[in-house]
């Protein structure tokens, strides 16, 4: 799989890996001024990137960055970011404060993680009925703690 990227703007980063295992590539802020994010405040953040994979089975999945989210309460306001494979506008990364204090967002900054992901697309069947299973419509917390 090739991923190709196009800059925006020409202080954007292109996204890598911190280290050879790693399996998010970093995102990082593309910014002309910082970015303060109050407590509980919900921004974009430009990244001044666009992107194309070479496969059309495969999803830009974006998660948030372990360090921001565990040291200052900074992630994701989507959760999980989802880039599809014919989007070819400029990625922006919603961050969410959810900590105490505010934090500022600086050009270069990492802010997200970018994991390329194979996607089925399955053929859907209506039907009126479904096979028994064991567990059956037990949901949430049937299965004990």
């Amino acid at each position: 799989m090739k991923l190709t990227f196009k800059k925006l703007n020409e202080k954007a980063v292109i996204p890598s890996r911190a280290t050879e295992g790693s399996a998010g590539m970093d995102i990082c802020a593309c910014l002309d001024e910082p970015v303060t994010l109050a407590p509980n405040e919900i921004k974009m953040i430009p990244t001044g990137l666009q992107a194309e994979s070479d496969c059309k089975d495969v999803a830009m999945l974006i998660y948030p960055r372990s360090g921001l989210s565990t040291r200052y309460g900074v992630s994701l306001a989507n959760c999980v970011g989802v880039v599809d494979s014919d989007y070819r506008g400029e990625w922006f990364i919603p961050l969410i404060n959810h900590g105490s204090r505010e934090f500022t967002v600086e050009h270069g900054m990492r802010i997200a993680q970018l994991i390329p992901t194979k996607v089925i697309f399955p053929d859907i069947e209506i039907s009126s009925s479904l096979t028994e299973t064991e567990r059956g419509s037990g949901g949430f917390g049937s299965s004990g703690i």
